[in-house]
């Protein structure tokens, strides 16, 4: 790498080309800085070094017409796979009576986790090496091979191997959305531009239910998983069209040495010894409590087995330096650590509540599944309204710290609003209290990613990016677990203090709504009084955890970013 002043050029969207010397020409400064030490190359790589005699150019992005289609692809495919990770849930049932196959419920979701989570780090050694628009599009192919398999399935097991293929694309197809944007717009406009992509796609986790509730009744389940296919080709032939501006300095591998060559620098070991960690985790995380107690030796051992690979691969990373799937110069930032717990907190608390508002609604409110997906649209709908506006605040101030102090603020009040809820509450708390938390998430959704945007050199931010999307996804699956713990030994314990004559396991047993039909109506408002406590126990992780989000928050930097730069007054003749 050059000296620092080289990379604070490079953190403000300059980045090295070929071509002969030039000065460097910003508008606001020509006269003051001078040309780039000839030292300063991108970290070495096998995708077109750069030489002593290159220099720093203002990079070209993409505008207009072709930047909002741009957007629009990639926002179609982001939401395709959230869409993805709940329109399963209404099928679920269905499914299972045509394969009978009850016990493997848990791996439909299982295997599409793990795959997805093993898989995200090495994502961003691909960005780095490989064209991002065929790395994403090769993703995304994956994720539809996946689909067909899931729609075509004849079996349980072939319907968990194609979830397991369709989690190795999603692996990669955030990343690559948010390193195609990057790409493609300067860093003042990114925010709006992520804050958009990451708000409209979180329609997929309300759609999901509804359209497979319809889907499932009046088509078949199997429509589930083929919807992906019309809708994500309309995506892929405008990425098709559409030259992404970073891809000018990658070149493709023309010989296998070369890919051979490509292929050794991905850190293939580093991700194996990573993968084995991530799937023992998951696993005992998944199992514990349900196939096996958690002092069994299974769930002990997965757990054993876990933390002593995690160590050897913080050994392994460490002992390969900057070529490492996640380079220890890039962990040792304090923006890039507490940008990462940051996103695990607010998609962890976002995860406990889109996923137990709707229990809220269908067990003690009484809705069905479809009319659950439209009460939760306050809290949509609003993260939406406000990540836009605080998107373009952020490009247009520069300052992205305050942005993510209130999403925790507004986002732990409505948390802990949501603690208040009982049978009984009207509909305008419910409502209000949805929208506090939902402002809340809109102010904070695209604020790590910018902040790891504008720690870290371009050629390091796809590998940035991978760690951030490992940690939303990791992070929400951590939490979805112990919110499920805390909410079964919630009901274990709350249900025989209102109603003591009913047995807790036969309510849990039962699901979030058939219960009712294994009371008398005298014992309901018991039972509903405790399932509502229960509830409120998770509500209380989800405050916990965005409160907790606040404090990891300053650690994120009081750094201004780049800031669109005027141009340059002709001098008078």
């Amino acid at each position: 790498m050059g000296d620092l002043e080289d990379e604070k050029k490079l953190e403000h969207g300059q980045q090295l080309d070929d071509g002969t010397k030039r000065p460097i020409t910003t508008p606001d400064e020509e006269e003051k800085r001078e040309p780039i030490a000839s030292t300063a190359v991108v970290e070495d790589a096998p995708i077109a070094p750069l030489t002593a005699t290159q220099s720093a150019t203002e990079p070209v992005y993409i505008t207009g017409v072709k930047l909002w289609t741009v957007l629009a692809a990639v926002t179609l495919i982001a939401f395709l796979m959230l869409l993805d990770t709940s329109i399963i849930a209404t099928a679920i049932p269905q499914i299972t009576n045509d394969f009978h196959s009850l016990p493997d419920v848990g791996w439909y979701g299982s295997a599409y986790l793990l795959t997805s989570s093993a898989l995200q780090p090495l994502t961003g050694k691909i960005y780095t090496r490989f064209s991002t628009k065929w790395a994403f599009i090769a993703f995304f192919s994956v994720f539809e091979l996946g689909s067909v398999l899931c729609g075509a399935a004849n079996s349980s097991k072939m319907l968990i191997v194609g979830r397991a293929v369709a989690g190795m694309g999603t692996s990669g197809v955030q990343n690559g959305a948010m390193t195609i944007l990057s790409a493609s717009a300067p860093m003042h406009k990114r925010p709006m531009l992520l804050g958009i992509m990451m708000a409209v796609c979180q329609l997929g986790i309300v759609c999901g239910p509804l359209v497979g509730g319809a889907l499932t009744q009046y088509a078949s389940w199997r429509w589930c998983f083929y919807i992906n296919l019309p809708i994500g080709a309309v995506a892929i032939l405008v990425l098709l069209i559409i030259t992404i501006p970073d891809d000018k300095n990658k070149k493709a591998p023309r010989t296998p040495s070369e890919l051979l060559k490509i292929l050794s620098t991905l850190d293939l070991t580093g991700f194996a010894i990573f993968a084995g960690f991530a799937v023992m985790f998951l696993l005992a995380l998944e199992w514990g409590g349900q196939l096996y107690a958690w002092n069994s030796a299974t769930i002990i051992g997965l757990f054993c087995g876990a933390g002593i690979t995690f160590i050897l691969f913080a050994i392994w990373e460490y002992r390969v330096g900057d070529e490492a799937m996640i380079p220890y110069s890039m962990i040792k930032r304090r923006i890039i650590v507490c940008s990462a717990i940051y996103i695990a907190l607010v998609f962890g608390g976002q995860f406990v509540q889109s996923y137990y508002m709707p229990i809220y609604f269908q067990a003690i409110k009484g809705a069905s599944p479809s009319l659950s997906g439209v009460y939760v649209l306050p809290s949509i709908l609003s993260a939406i309204i406000m990540a836009i506006p605080s998107g373009v605040l952020v490009g247009k101030f520069g300052y992205y710290l305050p942005w993510a102090m209130a999403c925790s603020v507004l986002f732990s009040i409505g948390s802990g609003l949501l603690t208040t809820l009982t049978p009984h509450s009207k509909t305008v708390e419910w409502v209000m209290y949805q929208v506090i938390a939902g402002f809340g998430r809109g102010c904070g959704l695209q604020i790590p990613i910018v902040a790891m945007q504008n720690d870290l050199p371009p050629q390091q931010q796809a590998l940035g990016m991978a760690l951030i999307g490992f940690a939303q996804t990791f992070g929400g699956a951590v939490f979805l677990v112990v919110a499920q713990l805390i909410f079964s030994h919630g009901l274990k314990s709350e249900i025989p203090k209102y109603a003591p004559e009913v047995n807790p396991q036969s309510i849990i047993d039962a699901g979030a709504t058939k219960f009712r039909q294994f009371i008398t109506p005298s014992q309901l408002p018991a039972v509903l009084e405790g399932y509502d406590k229960a509830i409120i126990h998770v509500f209380y992780l989800g405050t916990a955890i965005t409160a907790l989000s606040f404090f990891v928050s300053l650690g994120m930097g009081w750094k201004k970013i780049a800031q669109k730069k005027k141009k340059p007054v002709a001098p008078e003749a």
